[in-house]
């Protein structure tokens, strides 16, 4: 295995860049996910690392190595398609074996007779064997050997694919969207033998996705991804708890962080006519009084309510979702606006997840508290989080909204 550095890797298609200024360093044995919406251009990178895309600019090297001028056959990386990329005509031996087959391929190959004798005699070499074998019953696939790709569901062609890629031993493992095409409950098994594949492998595995679920659960690091930037680099924790702008708190969690306008009153929150004290980890250094900031809250760390007297922000129940172990309440507030996100404006709508099956209804008065000891701060310009360490920015009215690509 072997680590990755991307340094400041850049992709233009004629006069649009997709990709801008991309550096990113792997650990060797890292798993790596790039995680964003479709058009972020994380396929795009993926690509490139694997040789499939040239880069416009900037260095991709693997270990010591520099390898984006590099054809793909030398950059020893295998690559796991969404669509599998099976061939049809052969059985799931001949698929797993064929990396090990066209390693050794010659020109006389191409000779019909000598060619098929040739890739036999590999085929059925003691080691090639032992190895595909091998292969197989990690994967529990030595009862599926002679049979063709047709005759095999979805995670078990999935399977295979991720079969032909560990035949070759490679130093990274590149997986574009693998599971997308899984139905739900195959989708998580195919998750934890992925996650086990990366274990007992020890390899240096990097993994395109639009799911947040599965870049949650499988990756030790994160790339979150938005037209064409890293919008921030971290663990899943990290990410989670920490977002860097307003985009990655809307994109990371399900659902997602609660955004609510709010104003610094002295050494107070101001939500509407709610105060509440500013915690340590909030005050935000060198804010005058009145300055307006954005409130991040996760909906669990809401509370909800019907009593009049209780503290907190006063609205009506818009709708209850029951998903089984909880249930969610999209509360509409009464004076408080809160936004979304950046693109999709401004709201007056939160969200917020109660334990068991809620007996709240739609039209129902509520008063929601809010835990601000798990509240982050955005700057409502710019997006980006603020804190002690990051103090607000004093930008002008008309300052363009942009997001962070630090972490």
């Amino acid at each position: 295995m072997s680590s990755i550095s991307l340094k400041n890797v850049t992709k233009t298609f004629g006069a649009k860049t997709v990709l801008g200024n991309i550096h990113v360093d792997v650990p060797a044995g890292e798993f790596l996910v790039l995680l964003g919406p479709s058009g972020c251009g994380k396929s795009t990178l993926l690509r490139m690392l694997a040789g499939l895309e040239t880069v416009s600019s900037g260095e991709i090297h693997l270990g010591q190595r520099r390898v984006d001028t590099l054809p793909p056959s030398a950059r020893d990386m295998a690559f796991v398609f969404q669509s599998y990329a099976l061939y049809p005509h052969m059985t799931v031996r001949r698929n797993i074996t064929f990396p090990l087959i066209m390693r050794k391929f010659r020109w006389w190959f191409h000779i019909p007779v000598l060619g098929h004798f040739a890739k036999r005699r590999i085929e059925s070499s003691p080691e090639v064997r032992e190895l595909v074998d091998r292969t197989a019953k990690i994967l529990s696939l030595t009862e599926m050997m002679d049979r063709h790709p047709r005759t095999l569901s979805g995670g078990q062609r999935q399977r295979v694919a991720l079969g032909r890629a560990m035949v070759r031993q490679p130093e990274v493992f590149l997986m574009d969207e693998p599971l997308s095409n899984l139905d739900a409950k195959l989708r998580s098994s195919m998750r934890a033998e992925i996650i086990k594949l990366h274990r007992d492998l020890g390899g240096t595995f990097v993994y395109v996705t639009h799911d947040q679920i599965e870049a949650m659960t499988m990756g030790t690091r994160i790339v979150l991804m938005h037209a064409g930037e890293a919008q921030q680099i971290g663990t899943p924790r990290e990410i989670y708890t920490n977002p860097a702008n307003t985009f990655v708190a809307r994109f990371i969690g399900t659902p997602a962080m609660n955004l609510v306008h709010a104003r610094i009153d002295g050494g107070r929150l101001a939500i509407g006519e709610l105060r509440m004290p500013l915690p340590a980890h909030l005050g935000v250094r060198g804010a005058s009084s009145g300055a307006e900031v954005l409130v991040g809250v996760r909906p669990n760390a809401l509370a909800i309510g019907t009593d009049p007297a209780q503290p907190g922000m006063a609205g009506t129940v818009a709708l209850v979702e029951h998903v089984g172990a909880e249930s969610i309440v999209t509360v509409r507030l009464d004076t408080a606006r809160t936004a979304h996100d950046r693109d999709d404006g401004v709201g007056d709508e939160i969200m917020v997840t109660q334990a068991g099956y809620s007996t709240l209804q739609a039209g129902d008065k509520v008063r929601v508290s809010l835990d601000l000891t798990q509240a982050v701060l955005f700057s409502p310009e710019s997006g980006r989080r603020i804190s002690n360490d990051i103090p607000l920015p004093a930008e002008a009215p008309h300052a363009a909204p942009g997001f962070s690509t630090q972490h």
